[in-house]
């Protein structure tokens, strides 16, 4: 890690990294680019498409675009200090030890509790295609050999998810190629549909703002995991510069990806022709004429789930160890490798990913269900401290250190007051809406648990010292 700037407190585990190096730039660049092109994309849309319409395209456009504005705030903090923890580092710095422990647990609960869920379902497509063998013995297996990776070298998480991503990345780049040849009519056996779809079926916004609105709700989660860019960064070969770059071509290009695709889906056919729980991605394949579409997009969700598995498993790793280098979590996890692997660390967090993936195989609708509500909003809270933490620190770095703004947030501050205006926004409409109160009021639950303790041990050690 770097040092905090001279009038901040001191973090503890500042200095050198002890992590290994070796993530290369197209290892950073590719994580950012498919590490949000997910299940959450192809097959989650299909929810949103159905309350918005073709408006959908717009509240991918707002959903994205508040992405965008919270990787540019954390890429400008890791920029000028990176750190394995990142935002974590970046929150106990600007606003204390409380901040730092309280974010970064609620992140690594977060990472592991979605690890169980992205085992799970592609445990199930496996079992799909080789029924013999039974779901949780795929789950077995993609755990087993995602740790094996993770505990061997940091390049073999790279190597995993360059792949991973190169695949996503062609998958979304053809669909899209696909679907505006059908558009334009020149695929066999099709007509050019020009806007028809786009104006048609009650127009671009049938359910009207309110459609949109419902469908922000609906895709905004699925941009979570960009912050792992900002995490792995630390372990490249210069950390300052892959940052950089790793979130100025991410943020565009993902943002491309998402409402580009949207635009494809709901102008090739109308709205209403998407179909429930099946992917809006399968069902133009479909009507445009391309063979075993199911059976494809089946192996690029499958795809899809294993690198966002080996993602959680990876910064959940550095994110609790970062936090047991500061203090906040158990010493014995500082243990590195010879290589530079935090072991015990990805040790820890698979093994409550274990746990995680056996209630979910076991109590899938009660126990796992609270845990998965608990998690829900979680991302909105972790994002709203990543805001507030970039107000603090960008005023102590152009004081002490102008130099190592080599990226800068967007029309600062009024943009980072904008996009955490925006997250409050989320959240109020969270709390109206009969399906996502749940998801915010479990989550409010376990960010105020944290906070407790986070306040506890502040409380506790202010008492000592003063003895």
């Amino acid at each position: 890690m770097h040092d905090a700037p001279s009038d901040s407190p001191p973090v503890p585990g500042s200095g050198p990294e002890p992590l290994g190096g070796g993530l290369k730039q197209r290892h950073l660049t590719m994580l950012g680019l498919g590490g949000v092109i997910g299940a959450g994309l192809f097959v989650g849309s299909g929810a949103g498409i159905s309350v918005a319409g073709p408006g959908i395209v717009v509240s991918y456009l707002i959903a994205g675009a508040l992405a965008m504005c919270v990787m540019r705030m954390l890429g400008e903090m890791s920029a000028a200090m990176p750190a394995s923890g990142s935002f974590s580092v970046h929150a106990e710095r600007a606003l204390g030890r409380w901040a730092g422990f309280s974010v970064g647990w609620l992140y690594w609960f977060l990472l592991v509790v979605v690890l169980a869920v992205e085992a799970t379902g592609a445990a199930q497509i496996a079992n799909g295609w080789a029924p013999a063998v039974p779901q949780w013995a795929w789950v077995l297996v993609f755990m087993v050999v995602f740790t094996a990776a993770n505990l061997a070298s940091v390049k073999n998480f790279g190597e995993f998810e360059f792949w991973f991503a190169t695949l996503k990345v062609f998958a979304i780049v053809a669909f899209l190629v696909l679907g505006l040849l059908a558009v334009f009519g020149v695929l066999p056996d099709t007509d050019p549909v020009g806007l028809t779809n786009l104006t048609g079926q009650g127009g671009f916004l049938p359910h009207g703002w309110d459609g949109v609105v419902s469908g922000v709700l609906a895709v905004v989660f699925a941009f979570g995991g960009l912050e792992v860019v900002t995490i792995a960064a630390a372990e490249s070969d210069d950390p300052v510069r892959s940052v950089a770059r790793a979130v100025r071509s991410a943020v565009y290009r993902i943002l491309f990806f998402y409402v580009g695709s949207m635009l494809v889906i709901v102008t090739v056919l109308p709205w209403t022709a998407q179909k429930a729980g099946v992917s809006p991605y399968v069902t133009v394949l479909d009507s445009i004429g391309v063979p075993s579409a199911g059976t494809i997009m089946n192996i690029v969700v499958f795809v899809a789930l294993l690198s966002a598995l080996n993602a959680n498993l990876y910064g959940s790793s550095r994110m609790v160890f970062s936090l047991a280098e500061r203090g906040e979590a158990p010493k014995a996890l500082l243990k590195v490798s010879g290589g530079g692997v935090p072991r015990r660390a990805v040790l820890a967090s698979v093994a409550f990913g274990f746990v995680s993936v056996l209630l979910n195989l076991k109590w899938p609708d009660s126990v796992f269900l609270y845990m998965l509500n608990s998690v829900g909003a979680v991302l909105l809270f972790v994002w709203a401290l990543i805001a507030v933490s970039q107000l603090r620190l960008r005023r102590r770095i152009e004081r002490e250190a102008p130099e190592r703004l080599v990226l800068r947030m967007w029309a600062f501050p009024y943009l980072t007051w904008a996009a955490l205006a925006a997250m409050a926004a989320v959240l109020g409409l969270m709390l109206t809406d009969e399906d996502a109160r749940p998801q915010l009021l479990w989550s409010a639950g376990a960010t105020a648990l944290v906070l407790v303790v986070a306040g506890l041990r502040e409380w506790r050690e202010t008492r000592m010292n003063n003895r």
